[in-house]
């Protein structure tokens, strides 16, 4: 193997942060050190590559040359996987600990009614359960697998489809069965309280009235009703007898089979996204990783299994 031709690396990591500030001083904050010293350590990079990185224009700062913008680049892509990998070294070798990220809705009412399988299948291994609406980032946080919504597009990660949701109208057995206001079919909904979910700006997502024009039901005010911030809270209210919530096979949870809540019609609707056990390509193939992520997609192709022989 060649020897390395490496430049001093406290110079390039002077000019990486120089480069993103365009600013000495900024640059000179970030890794503790003055904006002299930054710039003689830019200096010191430009002799040893012998061209110059920046332009010094007295009345303006500084500005990339051509080559320091592909430099600079180049070298905050290298640092950020050098970060990566630091952090995952320092993490502590728990070879039987997985720690596994999932949206709340999600862990509550479709992953840890589950986990007993696991151990049962696994009882050398232990689980640790983080809850969390942000995506991870497996650089800086301690989560080796997660579970995500979304489309599949998650470059630089192992990515497997886990399951579909579709969308259906469930409410409390009473609310079904009152004889002033029956719910036989979807356009019945306009005399009930409709039950929202608050989910933002997400495009695409199935809200009662993307639902409702999907069935084909028309003059219902989508606009009236309670809102929460997650699945389980709509659910919980819906049991209670509040109004008439969305639910998927995937959140449910036991609520149908308890009784807690009925499917007043049959209607459902697909929904735009799907889920996804996604992991580090590093580390997908590690045995505990391995062991988890091949036990959620058995339990997920059981759950449609099992739907479609109700259906």
């Amino acid at each position: 193997m060649s020897r390395r031709r490496l430049p001093p690396l406290n110079a390039l990591r002077a000019f990486e942060a120089a480069a993103r500030h365009l600013n000495f001083e900024k640059a000179g904050d970030e890794i503790a050190v003055t904006a002299s010293a930054v710039g003689q350590q830019v200096k010191s990079l430009e002799a040893w590559l012998g061209r110059p990185l920046f332009l010094r224009q007295p009345s303006r700062g500084v500005a990339l040359t051509p080559l320091g913008e592909r430099y600079a680049a180049s070298l905050s892509d290298i640092l950020d996987r050098l970060d990566e990998a630091t952090a995952q070294a320092l993490r502590p070798d728990a070879s039987n600990v997985i720690t596994v990220s999932a949206m709340p809705s999600l862990a509550s009412n479709w992953l840890i009614p589950r986990l007993g399988s696991f151990h049962q299948r696994h009882p050398e291994l232990d689980v640790r359960v983080s809850v969390s609406m942000q995506l991870t980032d497996f650089a800086r946080e301690d989560v080796d697998i997660a579970i995500r919504f979304g489309r599949g597009e998650y470059p630089g990660l192992r990515t497997d489809l886990m399951m579909e949701e579709f969308f259906f109208a469930v409410c409390s057995a009473a609310l079904l069965n009152n004889p002033d206001r029956p719910l036989r079919e979807p356009a019945d909904l306009r005399h009930h309280t409709l039950i929202h979910e608050a989910v933002g700006a997400v495009p695409d997502y199935t809200t009662w009235e993307r639902w409702l024009k999907a069935v084909g039901v028309e003059g219902i005010d989508t606009s009236r009703g309670p809102r929460f911030t997650h699945t389980y809270l709509c659910l919980q209210a819906a049991a209670s007898g509040q109004g008439v919530a969305l639910a998927t096979s995937v959140l449910i949870g036991d609520y149908l089979q308890a009784g807690r809540l009925v499917q007043p019609f049959p209607q459902q609707v697909k929904g735009a996204y799907r889920y996804y056990v996604v992991c580090p390509e590093a580390t997908a193939d590690r045995p505990a990783i391995a062991a988890f992520r091949s036990w959620l997609l058995d339990e997920a192709r059981a759950q449609g299994a099992a739907e479609g022989e109700r259906s």
